[in-house]
């Protein structure tokens, strides 16, 4: 992972969770040679096992001219009892997470309506 390559390191992304692409607006460029507009993904993996709830997805971003790695990404997602969670770290795209209700009415918000 490259600290020259991204204008802020793993920025607060919220509850943007990616587990394809890349965060463009945080790319500084390549520091090896000053490419901006190119960037592609490399060694991509899926973990999805029986013994694990969770899916990982890992991947490197690199740069698409020189093959420069500039962050490895992985996203989490796994579901428990009725919601769905979502984790990202990149150093590029940041950190998020999220959670999701998987029930047509998330229960979570009749407490907030009354």
């Amino acid at each position: 992972m490259c600290q020259e390559c991204v204008k802020e390191e793993y920025p607060d992304r919220g509850t943007i969770c990616l587990d394809t692409g890349a965060y463009l607006a945080n790319l500084q460029g390549c520091h090896v040679c000053g490419v901006k507009d190119s960037l592609s993904t490399a060694n991509r993996s899926i973990f999805d096992s029986q013994t694990s709830p969770q899916e990982v997805v890992e991947y490197d971003h690199v740069c698409g001219n020189c093959s420069h790695v500039i962050a490895s990404h992985t996203h989490r997602f796994w579901v428990e009892e009725d919601f769905q969670y979502y984790e990202m770290s990149c150093m590029l795209c940041g950190e998020a997470d999220d959670t999701r209700s998987c029930l047509p009415d998330d229960p979570r918000m009749e407490a907030v309506l009354f």
